[in-house]
């Protein structure tokens, strides 16, 4: 995932369909990387793919992970960069749009979207790791 930013205090938001993805809302752009594709390489390229951006020094600024139900640690590594040039258009991942901050929770958000980017704003923290599943599907966050 990566938070782009710009001199406006605005961020890329990219609003995901929930009759296509489980995890819906407003959320920062982002994908899987590649076979034989480095982390930068995978970010810059599905930041493309999914805004019509292309970035540039994109810095790693922590993760967010959690166990699956299989017991696969799934890793999703954070990026966060003012750096950029091209057009924001959508694609078939979603609608994008700049958001001012300010205006965040007023986009509906994905589930811990505002956890998540207190991992891009606090220098003190450089994770978001889901300890545990409870009972009624919630999940307990630990930093």
């Amino acid at each position: 995932m990566c938070l782009i930013e710009d001199d406006k205090n605005q961020i890329v938001m990219q609003i995901r369909d929930p009759k296509r993805y489980a995890w819906s809302g407003a959320a920062l752009p982002g994908g899987h990387i590649e076979e034989k594709e480095s982390l930068h390489q995978a970010v810059v390229r599905e930041v493309y793919e999914e805004t019509g951006l292309t970035i540039r020094n994109p810095k790693l600024v922590g993760m967010k992970h959690w166990h699956t139900k299989e017991g696969i640690r799934y890793l999703v590594f954070l990026y966060r960069t003012a750096d950029f040039s091209g057009q924001l258009r959508s694609s078939d991942e979603g609608e994008v749009k700049w958001v001012k901050r300010s205006e965040l929770a007023k986009v509906g958000l994905a589930y811990d979207m505002l956890n998540l980017l207190r991992i891009f704003d606090e220098d003190d923290l450089s994770e978001l790791f889901y300890a545990e599943r409870l009972e009624d599907d919630f999940i307990r966050e630990f930093w």
